[in-house]
Parts: C-alpha cells; structure tokens; sequence
C-alpha cells in the first residue's frame, strides 16, 4: 500500500473513518475465460494456459480452480504437472483477457464511480462502497454479492469478494477467507481479523509479506500475525526499517491508505523499464542485439510520453547452468535526453564493461531510471541540438507510422537479425500471444 512520509495518528476512534472497502478478483481470470469461451465449467475441468509452441519449462500462466483442488500450484512450470493428470493447455489470448477485464470493469460502472475504483491488475479491483450502501439499501456484504452475481451472469466469470473495513482487510478477507468459502464471500473488521486469522500460518498468505520476510521472522520465532503484535516495536524497526510500520500496522488489522490516497498518488519519481527471457540461450553478440532492440522500443516510449533520462540501469542473468551471479551495473549520461543516437551507444559501452563474453544470456532488463518531462532537458557545451533535434523528428514520425498502421509497419535492419525478438514481441501482449487463435492441445487425455 502507499505509504505518507508522516504516520496519521490512529486511536480506536477512528477505526478508518467508519469506512467500507470490498475487493474483488477474478478466480484463476485466464483459465476461466478459456473455459467460458469453450463452454467448459472451470470449476470441474483441467485446463492450464499456456504456449503449446514453448517447452515444457514454459510457465504457465494460469490454472482452473479444478487443478487446484489436486494440489498443482498456480504459475507453475507445465513439466511440473504430475504425469497421471489429463489436461487441456488454451494458448494465452492476452488481448481477448483485456476484452474481458474491459466488459467486467464496465459491470462495476452500473454500481459504482470510476473515482472509488481502483483498478490493482486486469483481475482485481478495490472499490470504497462508503457512500453506496444508503444509496442501495444494502450492506457491503450484499453489495459485494449483488456485483459478483452481476458479473457471472454476463460474462460466466467466477469471482471472489472480500470485504473490509480498510484496504488491508478487505484485501486478506478475499485472499484468505473468501477463496475457502463456498459463496467466495469473506468479510473482516479489526475484531473478527484477530479472532479469525490472528494465529493464521502461513504468514506468506497476508498480502505484502514476501518470503524474505517470513525467513527473517521466523529466525526470531514470529511465525504469525499475533507474533508480530506482541513484539517490541523498536525491534522490529531494527530489523525491517521503516517497512516495520506496514508490518505492525497488518498485524493489528491497521491501514491508513484510503482511496482519495491511492487516487491522488503522484509518485516522487518515474522510471521506465522492460525486461526479456529469452526463448534460449543467446551468446554475447547476440544478447547485445536483444539489448539494441530493448532500448530503440524504450527510446520510443520516452519520446512518446514527453520524457527524458540521464541515467539507465542494465541487468543481465545468465543461464541457469552457469550457476553464477548476473552482472547488473547503470550509465550516467552527460544531458537528459531521450535520443536513441545517444542512448544505444551509451548503453551498449555499458554491456560490453560488465558481461561476461563466455556466459550464455538467459534474461535482459533495462530502466531508465529518474525520467522527467521533456521542458527539463538541458544541453551541454558540446551537443549539437540540432543533429539531436532531426533524431526526435525522426523518432516521433516512428511513432505515428507505428500508431497508425502497427507495431511491425515500420522496423530497423536489426530487427530482421536471426535472433532479434522485436517483430515477434510486437504481436504479444506483455511477453505472450496477444492473438491467439484459441488453439486447443489435449495432453494425456483425449477430446470428448
């Protein structure tokens, strides 16, 4: 959640202002619309997306709550579906998803204001109903209910509900209970949150708790929410810095973050970035082409956003036989600038420093790090303004061709290298098949 620079005073008065807060998320969002486009209950069937065309180390992007029950992990490897289950694999159609998200978005518009709606992922939303339940003559309960009900009877989507008296609640209500419960209702306050999942393991399962965490409290034997209440606060700000305040916070329930916060969030600082796993292993020439054709896209995106940098970050993992440490290292430009006649050299000096010429490349990633709007951008003594000005021209009339016939209308030479990933990555849809042709592999079972 965001958090202020300055901690709100919080008393029992306040209890979040009396407010109520549902949060609602798809169940297993992909899988289901695949199911729903087959006429296939994702309740009862095995279906997982994911690209027939890749190897059985290809993640899979989603699995039916049916898959679930056998106790196969969601985002798991396709190797690492035990061989006894039959299944169908849906190959990912992310621009159909979007369709979805899009129709369901507009079902809680009937309901609610796009100004108490915040929208967290394409399957997940956090909506304030504070001000609706007078208006419908309803509790958040059965507002949550009325929404839900709305959403599978248009669309054949399953979704869970939680409902909170804060952000926080209404999110680990959805997370923990809601998914367990046979109406997908889950509903806290601060006392039933302590009497219902105060001693809840594992710890993992609160929203914002990674693994890191868990490892680290469990060292001093905190191993639940109560745990972390009945520590001494200034320890665990030893421990954990000033993230120890969203910690204690979580622990007795506590989220100062409302919508009007989330709505008027203005970060400090904007960055852009993209990064790539490669379908194989790529040598060094070759991962230096992916990393030209990476930084002209996100060159592109500054331009088009009106944004400049002058500093960009590159990260490079090597294969995972290599058992080794990436190389991960930033340039520092002399001006602020978005031009790809800078930038490419610069960062491509930067690859040649820091990678090992003998390691094969599995992953790229690139942030341009500090970006600020194009009126900052200043020059030094020895820049050509005006050669640097034709390149912008050149760029945005890239843009225009792009916006206006495709991505693929308009490409460099390097994109037609071997290995470059530029035209293909154009037709997906953040890093899978955006158009799909819903293609269907039945495996270890057969069509009925």
């Amino acid at each position: 959640m965001l958090r202020t620079n300055e901690r709100k005073h919080y008393n029992g008065e306040e209890k979040s202002g009396g407010r109520s807060y549902i949060c609602i998320d798809l169940k297993s969002f992909f899988a289901s619309v695949e199911c729903v486009e087959r006429g296939l209950d994702p309740m009862t069937t095995n279906l997982v997306v994911a690209d027939p065309d890749r190897t059985e180390r290809t993640i899979c992007l989603a699995i039916t709550p049916a898959m679930k029950r056998l106790g196969i992990r969601n985002r798991c490897r396709v190797y690492e579906i035990p061989p006894n289950v039959s299944y169908i694999m849906a190959e990912p159609r992310m621009s159909l998803y979007m369709d979805y998200s899009t129709r369901i978005y507009r079902i809680y518009l009937k309901f609610i204001s796009a100004e108490d709606i915040h929208v967290y992922s394409v399957d997940e939303v956090f909506i304030d109903v504070t001000h609706y339940l007078k208006l419908y003559g309803k509790t958040a309960k059965e507002l949550g209910k009325t929404m839900i009900d709305e959403v599978f009877k248009e669309t054949g989507i399953t979704a869970t509900c939680g409902v909170g008296t804060n952000m926080f609640l209404a999110k680990i209500a959805m997370d923990i209970i809601a998914k367990r419960s046979p109406d997908f209702m889950g509903e806290l306050d601060e006392e039933s949150y302590k009497e219902q999942l105060w001693d809840h393991k594992p710890l993992q399962d609160f929203w914002m708790i990674g693994p890191a965490t868990v490892r680290r409290l469990a060292k001093y034997g905190i191993t639940t929410m109560r745990g972390i209440s009945e520590t001494d606060e200034s320890f665990l700000y030893k421990q954990f810095g000033v993230d120890a305040e969203l910690l204690i916070d979580h622990a007795w329930g506590r989220e100062m973050t409302e919508m009007r916060d989330v709505k008027s969030y203005v970060p400090k600082e904007n960055s852009l970035s993209r990064s790539q796993i490669l379908p194989c292993d790529y040598s060094f020439e070759e991962g230096k082409l992916i990393l030209k054709e990476m930084m002209d896209l996100l060159c592109l995106d500054m331009v088009d956003k009106n944004f400049v940098t002058d500093s960009i970050t590159i990260g490079i993992n090597y294969s995972r036989e290599c058992m080794t440490a990436a190389a991960h290292g930033s340039v520092h430009l002399d001006i602020k600038t978005s031009a790809d006649m800078v930038i490419i050299p610069a960062v491509t000096g930067l690859y040649e420093e820091i990678v090992n010429r003998r390691l094969p490349i599995r992953r790229i990633s690139i942030s341009c790090n500090k970006v600020v709007h194009e009126p900052y951008m200043q020059y030094d003594l020895f820049t050509d303004a005006e050669i640097l000005e034709k390149d912008r021209n050149v760029q945005k009339a890239v843009i225009d061709i792009k916006k206006k016939y495709g991505k693929n209308a308009i490409l460099k030479g390097m994109n037609f290298e071997e290995k470059a990933t530029t035209k293909e990555r154009n037709r997906q849809i953040g890093g899978h098949k955006g158009y799909g042709e819903g293609k269907t592999v039945y495996v270890r079972g057969e069509e009925s």
